[in-house]
């Protein structure tokens, strides 16, 4: 197995910035992300309802339908090329400098879907121009995720590193209650011709503000000391992911491995088990959405818990007992599923939502203990985005084995069960394998025995 070697240039002590900077540093990193999930969320939603009749109509119902959908893919897909891109960007020029060009692309790209036409106002140009739109915010949040992680943890010492980097995991839930909060106003208040003449713009626009505040704390924050460090030592590769692929390629493929739950389980229950819930099971479908931002809200506690326990006994073991305590409770959750009380629902998300969360909460610690300092921004990206890349094909998955089933109760439990296997047994390695050990003095960078066990 592959790692860092000791012929590699000794890296400087990166000393921890002042608190009240990397105090700092957290809020922007978790501003930023919960921008970035609400802008991404808030087209989910968006899709499934009003772009095929108001964008791609001359296609039919079904075909409009299924060209909204696709627009959701195309972000995912474009995703690691925008990993690529920003993680060059964050290893060679600086974390802060990407993060406001991800920030601000992801926002203006979100504003301006607000004021496209419709092609009953100008045919053909708004549905093209959606579609470059969305491959912008999917570019976009490539290179964000990677970078919060990073000015969040850079700025402290090893020992609260894994506390600051479940900072922008708390962007996920945030921008998943705000996008839900957003879609239950417009639908609950107004009426579908209300919403499709003007009110669809509305949640759109909003992220020019939300993007204003992001701006604002992303600039007030410095360049991390490690990658200062780095750089004023000569140690950043001229082609960091070439650098990457080159030191730690089997890294790479744990990394997915360990992020494969936290991103997979959203996918797999916030998005397919609130369709089959309604479509199958029978379930009121705001009955779901509302339990789904009941379990968002409760992740806004249990994320910086999980957090400060990662800092205690280890990022890596904290996404392992998560993922193990899915697969333990995956086929209970969806047995009782067929038969429940709004109740259970709440009960079901609450549970189903604590352990996945565990292993999304560490996620981000363990990331950052895996890669070298000198390209790890293209690190983090790469491997978080093949892992969001395989996740975004977890409902369509899930449908398929669903139909060969006749939707036979266990068919979701058999994807989340699978998916818990395969992180657990990666944290496992993850664990042995992580470059930035404990033991090792700040930012340095360990021989190849001590960063990977023998091959």
């Amino acid at each position: 197995m592959t790692a860092p070697t000791a012929s590699a240039p000794a890296a400087p002590v990166a000393a921890p910035s002042d608190p009240r900077i990397a105090r700092r540093a957290r809020w922007a990193s978790l501003v930023g992300t919960s921008l970035e999930s609400y802008d991404f969320y808030l087209f989910a939603y968006f899709s499934a309802f009003f772009a095929g009749p108001l964008f791609f109509e001359p296609l039919g119902e079904v075909g409009a339908n299924l060209a909204a959908l696709a627009t959701i893919g195309v972000a995912f897909v474009i995703r690691p090329l925008g990993a690529i891109i920003f993680g060059h960007l964050g290893d060679r020029i600086g974390r802060r400098t990407t993060l406001i060009v991800t920030i601000t692309m992801m926002g203006v790209a979100t504003g301006l879907i607000g004021v496209l036409p419709t092609y009953e106002q100008a045919g053909w140009i708004g549905a093209i121009l959606l579609v470059l739109l969305r491959v912008a915010q999917g570019v976009s949040l490539g290179g964000e995720w990677g970078g919060a992680v990073l000015i969040a943890t850079e700025h402290e010492s090893r020992a609260k590193r894994a506390f600051a980097a479940a900072m922008p995991q708390l962007g996920s839930p945030i921008g998943s209650i705000l996008s839900a909060v957003a879609f239950l106003w417009l639908t609950l208040s107004l009426t579908s011709e209300e919403i499709a003449e003007w009110a669809w713009r509305v949640p759109f626009l909003t992220a020019i503000p939300l993007l204003a505040i992001s701006l604002y704390l992303r600039l007030a924050i410095t360049e991390t000391p490690v990658f200062a460090a780095v750089k004023d030592a000569g140690r950043a590769p001229r082609i960091p992911l070439a650098a990457l692929l080159r030191a730690q390629p089997v890294t790479i493929l744990v990394a997915v491995g360990v992020a494969l739950l936290g991103i997979g389980s959203y996918s797999l229950m916030n998005t397919y088990t609130i369709n089959y819930g309604a479509a199958v099971l029978g379930y009121d479908y705001y009955q779901l959405l509302i339990a789904t931002t009941i379990g968002g809200l409760l992740q806004l506690v249990t994320i910086p818990l999980f957090g400060a326990w990662a800092t205690r006994i280890g990022s890596g073991l904290v996404v392992a007992i998560g993922a193990l305590g899915t697969l333990l409770v995956s086929f209970p959750i969806y047995y009782f599923l067929q038969d429940a009380s709004f109740a259970f629902l709440v009960g079901m998300m609450i549970i189903g939502g604590i352990l996945p969360t565990m292993s999304w909460a560490a996620l981000g610690g363990i990331f950052t203990e895996l890669f070298d300092e000198r390209y790890r921004y293209s690190a983090l990206g790469f491997a978080y985005a093949l892992a969001a890349v395989v996740a975004g094909f977890v409902p369509a998955l899930t449908g398929a084995l669903g139909a060969a089933t006749a939707n036979a109760w266990w068919h979701p439990a058999i994807v989340l069960a699978g998916m818990s296997l395969i992180t657990f047994v990666a944290s496992l390695i993850a664990i042995r394998i992580r470059v930035d050990r404990d033991d090792a003095p700040e930012g340095a960078l360990p021989s190849a025995s001590s960063a990977a066990p023998a091959a």
